[in-house]
């Protein structure tokens, strides 16, 4: 505001100054008491007088940002992060994929509980879709597996380790979460889709592009992979962004995938195509390259592809409730509590509250 205000009216002040001279010199140049050099070398003058002003204004507005900005990147810096890595970490290089919530409780800040005495066994290699309406707690569940948070009490363990004792490097190795906001940085194709295993040979990148169904359109890009995506994906779209970020997590080959309204941004045949994909990739149908390259990460460091059945755990939230076809469990979540646990078929039959949600999912596409 003190910007706004100062600079312009800094420049008025200076072309009414120039203006009042300029009146007052010359009726003195018309009277004879003034030759047209001085007045024009006053004018000048003046015009050289206030541009250095002007430039001291331009500056503050400058050094305002700067400062704005500094707080910004102070405060980040002295954040303490509430997740804090373990000082002996217990090594998984080979995860299977086991997940237990053992009467997990969670609550964000001093807000009220969102999980309250959560408990559930997920098996290795099992894929299980969460439900339930808006705030019911699924979400947390997600963020709580991939220790975005840890609990308030109780325990997240994978294959009986508890997450907070596991090294940063084997978590994220073990567990890959895909989002509905997928995030593209500057640079080719190929380069974010390797994010993933950095490392990765072009054919096993292609490799993870078609398990997804993405390869037709990155190929169709004027330079294919090597297309220049630009800040934040903007040479793409929203749904070929998903499916980047869907072939970034296939190449990453993790032990448990969750997915977390991942596919909201796909349209009715892309949403196939990725369910194709994902029902291979779970399942352990993987492409080749991708199924040989994933046994071993860059360090040579087993994967869930060792695994002896080749399936990876899979934590799947939708609400567009076709996600859930390729589930082997679904459970209802409401109110941080399981008030369902089934086949989706069964849940079905039993007419409850998935039934219900799957209900009006359907007459909501009519």
């Amino acid at each position: 505001m003190l910007n706004g205000i100062f600079q312009p009216g800094l420049v008025l002040t200076g072309n009414v100054t120039v203006a009042v001279i300029l009146l007052v010199a010359a009726f003195r140049v018309l009277e004879g008491g003034l030759a047209v050099g001085v007045l024009l070398a006053v004018v000048l003058s003046t015009k050289r007088f206030f541009s250095p002003l002007e430039t001291i204004a331009m500056f503050y507005n400058s050094f305002q940002s700067a400062q704005a900005a500094l707080e910004k990147v102070s405060g980040l810096l002295e954040e303490v992060p509430r997740v804090q890595p373990p000082r002996d970490p217990i090594a998984l290089p080979a995860a299977r994929g086991d997940i237990a919530f053992e009467s997990v409780a969670f609550s964000y800040g001093s807000g009220p509980e969102v999980l309250p005495e959560f408990t559930l066994r997920i098996p290795a290699g099992q894929t299980v879709a969460l439900v339930g309406a808006t705030g019911a707690g699924k979400s947390t569940i997600a963020k709580l597996l991939a220790r975005f948070y840890d609990p308030s009490s109780g325990a997240v363990t994978l294959d009986g380790v508890d997450l907070r004792r596991l090294s940063t490097r084997d978590l994220r190795r073990a567990v890959v979460m895909v989002t509905q906001e997928a995030f593209l940085f500057s640079g080719s194709v190929a380069d974010n889709i390797a994010i993933g295993r950095p490392g990765a040979s072009r054919a096993e990148i292609e490799a993870a592009a078609r398990a997804v169904g993405a390869h037709g359109f990155i190929s169709d890009l004027p330079e294919g992979y090597d297309t220049d995506v630009t800040k934040r994906g903007g040479r793409v779209s929203a749904g070929q962004r998903q499916l980047i970020s869907f072939a970034r997590a296939v190449l990453a080959s993790p032990a448990v995938l969750i997915l977390d309204e991942a596919t909201s941004s796909l349209d009715i045949p892309s949403e196939r195509l990725v369910q194709a994909g994902l029902a291979k990739l779970l399942g352990g149908g993987d492409a080749p390259a991708v199924r040989a390259a994933s046994a071993h990460d860059g360090e040579g460091s087993p994967t869930a592809a060792d695994s002896p059945d080749g399936a990876r755990t899979a934590v799947i939230i939708a609400h567009r409730l076709s996600t859930v076809e390729i589930a082997d469990r679904v459970l209802v979540v409401d109110g941080g509590r399981i008030v369902e646990d089934g086949t989706p078929a069964e849940l079905l039959a039993e007419g409850g509250r998935f039934a219900a949600l799957h209900g009006a999912w359907r007459d909501s596409l009519k």
